[in-house]
This record gives structure tokens, C-alpha cells and sequence, in this order.
């Protein structure tokens, strides 16, 4: 095998291992083995569970991306955090919170008024969560750690594997969105649409920006809002 085409092999296999599929399910099934079980008796699902499968994939996603970066010879914070001072791409991230949430509210609503057979999903699993305050807390950390840090990192990851080895990041950037979209369809398939458009806009706001900053402090608003939301309006 030559090195071309060793070093494309090597990036695909890091590029699943750091699509956290792999990773998710192991913990997973760690934990079931474990007796730690997913869900509650009602069937709903149990916040013991989901916060270890996202607290312990968060760890083992970020060491994972950083020895891999470090391994293929880039600094890890040149990736992830680019060149240029970080305040400015702070206050787009946050600037950037508003219209995704209005515009993703907006399109939800379009969505279920021109084809609703893609609202599967009458309740979002992930609300049954939230029984306390103390729930809602620890669900924001989380949502806010494994979406605007893990899931972003990941992103960045992802499409500099394809920029380097796979074809370039204007391959990358849409099969990485359907997978991180697909990742969501438990949530229904509506979501998961509107997930793949997101994750394409935080992939194109990385290769813009040339660092994670922006999209992770947007990513990590609009998950916080999505539960604001729902301790305002129960939905």
C-alpha cells in the first residue's frame, strides 16, 4: 500500500472512530453491563444513563482528537482555535444565537405545515429528562459541554481529515451534516433535517472563521435556549 493512499485509510478510520458512533455505543454497552439501564420504568429516559454515555464520550471524543491531531503533526490549538484573537469570534458565536433559533422555529414550523408526516415525534425524548431543577442544570451542562464543545471539536476534526485526505471540505462538510443529522432522528425526522442544515451552517461558520470558537458558542446557546424554552413553555 503506498503512503497516499495509507494515510487515506488512516484518515477515514479516524474520521468514523471521531464521528462518535463507535465510542457511544461502547459506552453504551458498558454501562448496560454495568446495570445502569437506559430507561426509566414509565420507558422514558433515565438521566443517569444519558449523562455518563455524554459526560464519558465528551473526555474520550477530546483526548481522542487531540492525540490524533498531534499525531498527524498539526498544533491542536492552531485547529481548533485558529490565528486571530478569539473576543471577536465570541460575540458572533453569541450574536448568532437569536437568528438560528428564530430561523430554526421558523422552519420547523414551514416544515410541519407543508409535510408534517416529518413530525414523527410528538415529545422530544430528551424533555422527559427534565423532572427538577436540579435536572434541567445538569442537562444544560451537558447539552452545553457535548454540543458546543465535543460535537464542534469533532466537526473541525472531521472536516480537516477531508481537507487533508479525503477529497476536500466541500465533500466533507455535507456527509459529515447527514451523519451528525441522523444522529438526531430520534428526535424525529423533522429535527433531524433541521439538525443537518445547522450542522452544515457550524461547519461552513469553522471553515470560514478557521477555528471553533463562533460555532461552539453558538451551538452551545442554541442548545441552552432549546431548554430555556422548554422550562418557559413546557415544549
Amino acid at each position: 500500500m503506498t503512503a497516499r493512499r495509507w494515510a487515506r485509510v488512516t484518515a477515514l478510520v479516524e474520521v468514523v472512530a471521531a464521528s462518535g458512533l463507535p465510542t457511544q455505543f461502547a459506552l453504551g454497552g458498558l454501562l448496560l453491563a454495568c446495570g445502569v439501564a437506559p430507561l426509566r420504568s414509565d420507558g422514558r429516559l433515565a438521566m443517569p444513563f444519558v449523562a455518563s454515555v455524554l459526560g464519558a464520550d465528551t473526555v474520550l471524543l477530546l483526548a481522542f482528537v487531540a492525540w490524533r491531531l498531534r499525531a498527524g503533526g498539526d498544533r491542536v490549538a492552531a485547529i481548533l482555535a485558529g490565528p486571530r484573537p478569539w473576543r471577536r469570534d465570541v460575540w458572533l458565536g453569541l450574536a448568532l444565537v437569536p437568528a438560528i433559533f428564530g430561523a430554526v422555529a421558523g422552519l420547523l414550523v414551514l416544515l410541519r405545515a407543508v409535510s408534517p408526516w416529518l413530525h414523527n415525534v410528538d415529545t422530544n425524548p430528551f424533555e422527559s429528562l427534565i423532572q427538577s431543577t436540579t435536572d434541567a442544570i445538569v442537562l444544560t451542562v451537558l447539552v452545553v459541554v457535548s454540543g458546543g464543545l465535543k460535537e464542534e471539536v469533532q466537526r473541525a476534526f472531521v472536516l480537516r481529515r477531508f481537507e487533508q485526505h479525503l477529497g476536500g471540505a466541500r465533500l466533507g462538510l455535507p456527509i459529515y451534516s447527514v451523519v451528525f443529522g441522523l444522529g438526531h432522528f430520534i428526535q424525529g425526522y423533522d429535527v433531524g433535517l433541521m439538525t443537518t442544515l445547522m450542522g452544515v451552517g457550524w461547519g461552513a461558520l469553522f471553515l470560514w472563521r478557521r477555528n471553533i470558537i463562533a460555532a461552539s458558542v453558538s451551538h452551545a446557546g442554541f442548545n441552552a435556549a432549546q431548554i430555556l424554552q422548554f422550562l418557559v413553555s413546557g415544549s
